[in-house]
């Protein structure tokens, strides 16, 4: 068993609370940190693209990442999403997290750029100046750059990259990267890949649901990633049962759906700002039946 970094385990991608009027409610996000913690989550990932942060002031986005750090108890991790248009921003951000007592980052490549291979590594090269451990954000559905598995590896090799969320949604990306790059560390970047990333070797989770079901999530992942076949026969029972509702976290409206998800259960999941807005009501129907299917089925912690 390799020793526990800040970045290992269950790392959860915050959805964030907002008020009628859509200003950030902070106290509601503090609540909310303290109590994944308490649920046995191992950190959070502020400022992520789930926890809206395009359309944040950047008054707003550091207050997220200090709210975070403050509400955190101590050996829980905050990894603060540190993506931006280019090097600079994102090295501010990073500059930002270190301050506020981050204990790493986690960081997108140019994130409205088609920057070619040498620019991505001069953006990673840039951020890894700051000093806090960069793990890196591969979303080449959300952005114009595909951090493909000789990428990776070079960023790794230069020590600007220890670890990698991948959201590409294709397991097999894994085992190249590992062959590539064999000491970086694997993270899950969808919740609907986490038995087959689980199985190739991951060592974490940047999630979403979560937010929704902290334990049954941690359930799942610890049954996919501990090694022992045993485990898989229960994990991929829970696997099956949750995939209808851990596949909303890929779709383009997984930040709605996972914030009607908490609404559902009872939590401050409430509304996005715009660009988002209110699900056509097919599509809520869909998630809220989803989310009370797993509930049904005892998934609703």
């Amino acid at each position: 068993m390799s020793e526990k970094k800040p970045w290992h385990g269950v790392i959860v991608a915050t959805s964030l609370p907002f008020k009628d009027d859509l200003s950030v409610d902070f106290d509601a996000y503090a609540e909310h940190v303290a109590w994944l913690a308490a649920n046995g989550c191992d950190g959070v990932a502020p400022n992520g693209s789930l926890g809206e942060y395009q359309n944040l002031s950047e008054a707003e986005r550091a207050q997220v990442v200090t709210t975070a750090v403050e509400a955190a108890p101590e050996g829980f991790t905050v990894m603060a999403g540190v993506g931006a248009y280019g090097a600079l921003q994102s090295a501010h951000w990073a500059e930002q997290a270190a301050e506020a007592g981050a204990q790493c980052v986690m960081l997108l490549p140019p994130n409205t750029f088609r920057a070619n291979h040498e620019q991505v590594k001069h953006h990673y090269a840039t951020v890894g100046k700051v000093g806090l451990p960069i793990v890196g954000y591969n979303n080449p559905i959300d952005t114009k750059v595909d951090l493909v598995p000789e990428l990776i590896a070079d960023i790794h090799a230069a020590g600007n990259m220890v670890g990698v969320k991948e959201f590409s949604g294709d397991p097999r990306r894994i085992y190249e990267i590992k062959e590539l790059a064999p000491d970086i560390d694997i993270l899950i970047g969808t919740d609907d890949t986490v038995l087959e990333v689980g199985l190739a070797g991951a060592v974490g989770w940047v999630s979403g649901y979560p937010n929704a079901i902290p334990q049954s999530c941690i359930e799942l992942f610890n049954l996919c990633t501990s090694g022992d076949v045993q485990d898989l026969v229960r994990g991929q029972e829970i696997y099956r049962d949750l995939h209808s509702l851990l596949r909303w976290d890929s779709k383009t409206e997984f930040v709605e759906a996972i914030k009607l998800s908490m609404d559902v259960l009872g939590l401050k999941g409430g509304p996005c700002r715009p660009p988002r807005a209110a699900l056509s009501p097919e599509i809520a129907e869909r998630i809220i039946a989803d989310t009370k299917a797993a509930a049904a089925k005892g998934y609703d912690k």
